[in-house]
């Protein structure tokens, strides 16, 4: 693996605080800002420089489009890696639990440390709610289980019998689900109301 420029180093470890933070690569905006760059092309430049080297996937269909490659991986040596099986939630039943075995559509094998966090399960998305954050309709995200999540991060959220996926934002005391899509509008909820069931913290996107 080449070694990295200063300034590259610095882009690299923006996306990696980005991610433990929010759960969700920066834009290039955001990444041209952050590192006093006049224009976004400077901040591509240093993803495209990220890429070549083997550090950084780019997904240039997508606003938030970067994936975060680790050392061996994305070096291409062959490793054994500790591995962990997750079940993968589909549709959830109402009313039940979203781990209950009736909502388990198959199990998958993921590399210990492949997410920022170890997850619990793997939610399989519905819809495009969430698209802007990259996050898409069959993509399987990452979930940690908790009941507790904090302003800004992605979580799962059960609404009455519903389950659905978006930014938890506290507004004046009150939780905000928040989309990333303009065609759709926040769920502003009573704290009684909502239920936190897990929050994001990784995506696959499922080759099948």
């Amino acid at each position: 693996m080449d070694k990295l420029t200063t300034r590259q180093r610095q882009v690299l470890n923006f996306i990696r605080r980005s991610l433990q933070k929010n759960g969700i690569a920066p834009t290039r905006a955001e990444i041209a800002e952050a590192m006093g760059f006049h224009s976004k092309n400077a901040a591509v430049d240093h993803l495209k420089a990220l890429e070549r080297k083997g550090f950084i996937r780019l997904h240039s269909d997508l606003s938030r489009g970067i994936q975060l490659l680790d050392g061996s991986e994305a070096a291409g040596d062959e490793v054994d890696l500790p591995v962990t099986t997750l079940p993968v939630i589909g549709s959830v039943a109402a009313g039940s639990p979203i781990e209950a075995i009736e909502n388990v559509e198959q199990q998958v094998t993921v590399p210990d440390g492949l997410f920022r966090q170890q997850p619990t399960y793997l939610l399989r998305v519905r819809g495009d709610s969430m698209k802007d954050a990259g996050i898409l309709d069959g993509d399987l995200i990452a979930v940690r289980k908790t009941s507790q999540a904090q302003s800004g991060q992605i979580v799962v959220a059960r609404i009455q019998d519903e389950v659905t996926v978006k930014t938890l934002l506290i507004k004046r005391n009150r939780p905000v689900l928040m989309p990333a899509n303009d065609a759709y509008r926040p769920i502003i909820m009573a704290p009684e109301d909502l239920t936190i069931e897990g929050v994001f913290v990784g995506l696959i996107r499922d080759a099948g």
